[in-house]
């Protein structure tokens, strides 16, 4: 059974930097698709990176670009998610997401797998 464990929020000062980490356990031989979404109260959760498993293709969402970098290890199926430069807006509970194969790019949101989350609270 496919697993996913986010980490790394925390309370971070504004204009700081954050990693997010993920781990996907449970299935090792199929190539996952690894994203990253994030929702607020009063919000839909909205996909903000994407990334293939050879890592020839990256999705990110207009308002986190040159800002977010998703990267992914396939040797410990893991993914990171680096976010320079914190705004007070990117306070949000964070998601890591697997699908099989799954395509990237707009619109696509549709993942098979969920981990529960971690909150990043950025003061301002």
């Amino acid at each position: 059974q496919v697993q996913l464990l986010e980490s790394g929020g925390g309370l971070v000062q504004a204009g700081g930097s954050l990693t997010l980490s993920c781990v996907l356990s449970g299935d090792t031989f199929t190539r996952y698709t690894m994203a990253w979404f994030r929702q607020t109260p009063g919000k839909e959760r909205e996909i903000i990176a994407a990334v293939s498993w050879a890592s020839n293709s990256t999705y990110y969402t207009d308002s986190v670009k040159g800002r977010f970098a998703i990267s992914r290890d396939n040797a410990e199926y893991t993914s990171s998610l680096r976010i320079y430069t914190l705004k007070p807006e990117d306070t949000a509970v964070y998601y890591c997401a697997a699908a099989p194969w799954q395509r990237i790019g707009p619109g696509i949101t549709s993942y098979n797998f969920w981990g529960q989350g971690t909150q990043v609270t950025v003061s301002s």
